[in-house]
């Protein structure tokens, strides 16, 4: 009795001792999970800080003009390069035109012909994004409306500047704006918008539009370039032209001169002939023992150089 108690009391020891183990083993595991659970927060955590930290950028760059200026012609700058486009030869950015510092606009595109087309790339977005973003059919068109005021209040100040005067080849403004669906959703909420717009000479326009107005930068360059070949082969032409004639006019000189000479020298040959003939006959009564050599005239001198 007393050895069945002891093998009890043995087995319910090493029970409780492996219950303990597992129990340890269960308690590691959990508390390890629990670690590796609460890097995971932490790690998620920092990504949404800096999200956020992001958006206020995002949200205070959007804010002044100057932010949405430098976002705006950053994009507007590699739109132009996506449609081919190079600077210096189809456009230039940040160009005092009126030479005071007052009137520079993003981007100014070369048509030809010493023309300039602006392009203003400063429209706020933060409206739209709103619009697009929300679910609530109330709050969207508050958001479009005043995405509409955002976009008068910008052409007001452009239309202000008179960018035409110096930059004449639509006499007006392109207002750039980076989403084509922006555009539309505020022509669409103001039927009267498109009209304000031509009234004031700005013409607003996403990446499509864009691509249409840039394209005549685009020929413009072409047309420059295939004139100013055709200049260049003008200009080679006339200076092959006056060498030629230089050339023609120094032969004639020459030749004149050479017949001039030949004209002479037939001349001297000829009283030279006369003097032989007049001195003959006194060589002939000096009793001279060989007669005077004839003279030998060029003519014979250059058959005689033909014949050889």
């Amino acid at each position: 009795m007393v050895l069945t108690m002891t093998l009890v009391v043995i087995l319910l020891a090493l029970l409780l001792a492996g219950a303990l183990v597992l129990f340890w083993k269960l308690y590691t595991d959990s508390v390890r999970r629990a670690d590796e659970a609460l890097r995971m927060v932490e790690a998620e955590r920092a990504r949404t800080i800096a999200s956020q930290a992001s958006l206020r950028r995002y949200e205070v760059a959007f804010a002044s003009v100057s932010g949405r200026g430098e976002l705006g012609e950053q994009v507007l700058v590699e739109t132009a390069r996506a449609l081919g486009l190079r600077e210096g030869l189809h456009f230039t950015t940040q160009t005092d035109l009126a030479g005071g510092g007052t009137v520079r606009p993003d981007m100014v595109l070369l048509v030809g012909g010493g023309r300039q087309v602006p392009v203003d790339a400063k429209t706020s977005m933060a409206c739209w994004a709103e619009a697009v973003e929300t679910d609530d059919e109330r709050e969207r068109l508050d958001a479009l409306r005043v995405h509409v005021r955002n976009i008068r209040s910008r052409a007001a100040d452009l239309a202000g500047k008179g960018y035409q005067r110096w930059a004449d080849a639509i006499y007006g403004t392109i207002m750039f704006v980076p989403s084509d669906a922006a555009v539309v959703a505020a022509l669409d909420a103001d039927p009267t918008l498109f009209a304000w717009l031509l009234d004031r000479r700005v013409f607003l326009c996403g990446p499509t539009g864009f691509a249409v107005a840039a394209s005549s930068a685009l020929f413009a360059a072409a047309e420059r370039t295939l004139t100013a070949d055709v200049e260049q082969l003008r200009s080679q032409a006339l200076a092959a032209h006056r060498t030629a004639s230089n050339a023609v006019d120094a032969v004639n000189l020459s030749s004149t001169h050479l017949q001039r000479f030949l004209s002479a020298r037939r001349r001297e040959l000829d009283a030279l002939e006369g003097f032989r003939a007049a001195v003959t006959p006194l060589s002939e009564a000096a009793a001279s023992p060989g007669a005077i050599a004839p003279i030998r005239r060029a003519e014979e001198d250059t058959t005689a150089m033909g014949s050889s």
